[in-house]
């Protein structure tokens, strides 16, 4: 049997820290909350039309929505939780 080397706190490098990580979550949540308010407002029959693809749900609020979730995820990036 081989001896196993203890892991040491050097060889557990990440890249960024536990604080970091939630951040992105939070940031990927906001993303999929935007999505998921962007589906929907199609007819089932192709012939007619449903203005309900213009409300401003699906025109101000989810597009909105994914860039304030771009823009979590970019601080989550940089954010240096050390300080």
């Amino acid at each position: 049997m081989k001896n196993k080397r203890p892991l040491h706190k050097q060889d557990l490098n990440f890249v960024f820290e536990k604080k970091n990580y939630i951040v992105m979550g939070i940031g990927l949540a906001v993303i999929a909350l935007g999505f998921l308010l962007m589906a929907g407002g199609g007819s089932d029959d192709p012939n007619v039309f449903n203005e309900e693809i213009y409300n401003w749900r699906r025109i101000r609020l989810a597009p909105a929505l994914v860039l304030l979730g771009f823009g979590i995820e970019v601080y989550a990036i940089l954010l240096n939780p050390r300080k």
